[in-house]
């Protein structure tokens, strides 16, 4: 997902996005493990998008404590 794309989300749709991507990437290792998977960059993509979840969950964070 793109950035824009995520950033109109609520928190608690990204916090629902990252356990969804997290169990997503699991799956991905597990198949490249058993070499089922012949696309490897897909784990790429999965772990740019939770880095972006993350960050955004961080934005909101910080800005929950400067308000309150």
């Amino acid at each position: 997902m793109k950035f824009k794309e995520l950033k109109n989300q609520s928190e608690a749709e990204l916090k629902k996005l990252k356990v969804e991507l997290q169990d997503k990437l699991r799956d991905l290792r597990f198949k490249i493990a058993s070499r089922q998977l012949k696309n490897v960059r897909e784990t790429r993509e999965a772990k740019k998008t939770i880095a972006r979840v993350m960050t955004l969950l961080a934005n909101f964070k910080n800005n929950k404590e400067h308000k309150g």
